[in-house]
């Protein structure tokens, strides 16, 4: 949070005034904690930003989930289904608002999946949790396009393949409580040759991650964030969280705009090595789901705050939309001129407000347009600092990495 703190004893209520004058904001604060004014490390062991430790892996042992005779299809289908029905139970226990469910099919008996709404309840103005597996035969121009990526397909068969996933975007009434979007996937296909054991031959792949994406920024919520992941890619290699942050940061990027649209998180696509530790990274990342997001939710959805804060918000929802139609890999269904125009505040746009030098709002947007190592440690507090301070702080930052 950018405005004066007053820290108080372990375990008790932490005190901060905004700098859009919202009042009184309350949190939590571990005087065990390193904050940012820690002097004495420098990289710090990530489990010491999390807000509580990370929950154990409740999957019984049984589960298919775990069988590595299984097809992997058939363990991936299991877990997204598994993970959905956990991440709604996390979501419901802190809005007590169930989720609505709606089954669907893809023509042609081709697969479907199952979506879980909340819309208009108490803590947010909507929530989806989806899942999908749906199978058929590729096109010939999606064939095509894959072979120019370096994959070794025969575009002139029809080729079959399966896709599964779950994803999810949560988005908060409260403008002081991020939105949180993730998804995990897995795809494979038959490339239109004979494997050396007489089989069709296949490939596959997994791709994934989560990100936060809030209009005013609790430094301490994107460290948590940042934290848990890190701490459980880190079991797997310890070279994954910097590459998937780093990745989740230029994928996560509006150009026209010049800025992130969120804080960042990881980020990993068409992973095809090592497909048992691929499979395990992902779903222990999916089980932290709600360690990850519950513990920010439940600290900034009291928080009272003004309407010019959630005019703010509806104008970063409108950033959020952006993205997805313009930018996105898998929503690019309008021309850019077109989406840029059409968006109105109400719709999540809005054009030529700027937020007032110095302001909360003015402050996270520089966080946005220059990415943070959230994890790293200095000397210098980044909530003392000035707009113009800040930026040259971020500045040397980057030219000491």
């Amino acid at each position: 949070m950018f405005g004066r703190i007053a820290r108080s004893v372990r375990g008790q209520a932490l005190l901060g005034t905004s700098a859009t004058g919202c009042g009184v904001a309350l949190g939590m604060y571990n005087s065990q904690s390193p904050t940012l004014l820690d002097t004495k490390k420098n990289k710090v062991d990530a489990s010491e930003f999390l807000y509580v430790p990370l929950s154990k892996d409740k999957t019984p042992p049984t589960s298919i989930e775990f069988d590595t005779t299984a097809p992997m299809k058939e363990r991936m289908k299991a877990m997204i289904f598994r993970v959905q029905d956990e991440i709604c139970a996390g979501m419901t226990a802190i809005d007590g608002t169930e989720f609505r469910q709606d089954e669907w099919e893809r023509p042609g008996n081709g697969g479907g999946g199952r979506s879980r709404v909340i819309q208009d309840s108490k803590v947010f103005e909507k929530a989806g949790v989806n899942v999908s597996v749906i199978h058929g035969e590729l096109g010939k121009a999606a064939a095509t396009q894959m072979r120019a990526q370096g994959r070794d397909l025969n575009a002139e068969k029809a080729l079959p393949f399966f896709a599964c996933g779950v994803s999810l975007v949560l988005h908060p009434r409260n403008p002081l409580a991020p939105t949180m979007h993730l998804n995990y996937r897995y795809f494979e296909v038959e490339t239109g040759k004979i494997g050396a054991d007489g089989k069709p031959k296949k490939l596959s792949w997994f791709g994934g991650g989560a990100d936060l994406t809030p209009s005013y920024l609790f430094e301490e919520d994107a460290r948590h964030f940042h934290a848990v992941y890190k701490t459980i890619l880190d079991k797997t290699d310890k070279s994954y969280y910097p590459k998937m942050k780093a990745t989740c940061d230029k994928y996560f990027y509006i150009p026209h705009r010049q800025e992130g649209r969120g804080v960042g998180g990881f980020f990993f696509d068409d992973m095809e090595d090592n497909q048992e530790a691929t499979f395990q990274m992902a779903r222990q990342c999916a089980n932290a789901t709600v360690d990850a997001y519950g513990p920010i939710l439940r600290r900034r959805i009291h928080l009272p705050f003004t309407q010019e804060q959630k005019d703010w918000q509806q104008i970063r929802r409108g950033r959020y939309v952006e993205f997805n139609v313009m930018y996105d890999r898998g929503t690019k269904v309008y021309t850019r001129a077109t989406m840029t125009t059409s968006l109105s505040i109400h719709g999540h746009g809005s054009h030529g407000r700027l937020p007032k030098p110095d302001s909360w709002e003015a402050r996270t947007l520089q966080v946005l347009k220059n990415p943070v190592d959230w994890l790293d440690v200095d000397a210098v507090d980044l909530q003392t600092l000035s707009t113009k301070e800040l930026l040259k702080e971020i500045a040397r930052r980057s030219e000491t990495q």
